[in-house]
């Protein structure tokens, strides 16, 4: 369904056959939508015209194009992180991706090794956080990137905010980039290329690693390890450090210290007060947190540091960065085994 422009602005979405197949209350949700959505695209148009000197008329004609697409909206609304630990983790550290890992690293020592030189990130965590955003550039998305910024950003009003912030940034990528951003695809939340960047992180942190002139992170492997570890030293990543040991728990005071989306703020000689102690010694110099993992046979504890708070910042989910950090270890293994 296409959003539908008049000299008015954008009013209603026109259906096509597909519609027609909709169900009735399906109908009526969208057209709600898009008797609210209207006048706030009006205003979004308006303001890119006024603060980025964006020619109305065109942008009249891209919104046009769009489609609003209710399957972005369901599958943002059951990501694959809400799952428990035990079903997440086997979709991103199976023998697929781990093989997979070692074969990027293979074919990328190169700048994987210069990127470690440049930017202090270990060449498994960058193969890694690749591995669990695309399958190391398979799976990129299937969505048109307009689509799903526009489907999220009046469509999702929970962080429609958000979503309407990085519609912006991607047509101003777009502009600087000179790119059809009618046609350029990614996930159901926006992102883009072999390490899934949402467009204010590609207008930010995207870095021309392999020297042709332009940061593409759709084409280039180069560029997209280059970026990543860009990326996680903006954030602080600290060279040298590990990001999680396991650990046990007693009582109930370790639920003080669990993982909140902060930076970790616990001393160890803290964290052992409240019952938490590591089942590795690492520095006392460490400020920790607590990152509680579900599974069927019991639960699993983790003290997080620095470097695991980095990598949330690429995705906040706590087994995001967990699955990111366990086949970066299983990846390092493997690849060390095969050169023996």
């Amino acid at each position: 369904m296409r959003w539908l422009l008049c000299t008015c602005g954008i009013v209603a979405f026109i259906g096509g056959t597909a519609a027609a197949e909709t169900a009735e209350t399906d109908k009526n949700a969208e057209a709600a939508v898009a008797a609210q959505s209207g006048p706030e695209i009006e205003i979004f148009i308006g303001e890119m015209v006024r603060r980025h000197g964006f020619k109305q008329v065109e942008l009249e004609s891209i919104f046009g194009m769009a489609q609003f697409q209710p399957v972005i909206i369901k599958a943002i609304s059951q990501p694959a992180t809400s799952r428990p630990w035990h079903e997440y983790r086997p979709l991103f550290v199976n023998p697929r991706r781990i093989a997979g890992g070692v074969e990027f690293w293979k074919n990328h020592a190169a700048t994987l090794e210069r990127a470690r030189k440049e930017f202090g990130i270990p060449e498994e965590i960058i193969t890694a956080v690749i591995g669990v955003e695309t399958a190391y550039g398979i799976q990129t998305g299937k969505h048109r990137v307009l689509d799903a910024l526009i489907t999220l950003a009046f469509g999702y009003p929970k962080r429609a905010e958000f979503f309407r912030n990085e519609l912006e940034q991607y047509l101003l990528l777009g502009r600087e980039q000179n790119a059809d951003v009618l046609n350029i695809r990614g996930s159901y939340a926006g992102a883009i290329g072999i390490p899934q960047f949402m467009p204010s992180s590609y207008r930010r942190y995207a870095l021309d690693f392999d020297g042709d002139g332009k940061a593409d992170l759709s084409g280039s492997p180069a560029d997209a390890i280059g970026s990543v570890a860009n990326y996680l030293r903006s954030f602080g990543w600290e060279t040298e450090q590990t990001a999680v040991v396991p650990a046990l728990v007693n009582g109930e005071n370790y639920r003080e210290a669990l993982f909140a989306g902060r930076e970790p703020t616990y001393t160890l000689e803290e964290i052992r007060k409240l019952g938490v102690i590591p089942r590795m010694d690492p520095s006392d110099a460490h400020l920790a947190t607590l990152v509680e993992l579900v599974n069927e046979g019991g639960n699993e504890y983790w003290l997080g540091f620095n470097n695991f708070f980095v990598i949330t910042r690429y995705n906040r989910s706590v087994h995001y960065a967990m699955s990111v950090f366990q086949l970066a270890e299983e990846i390092r293994a493997a690849r060390n085994s095969s050169l023996r």
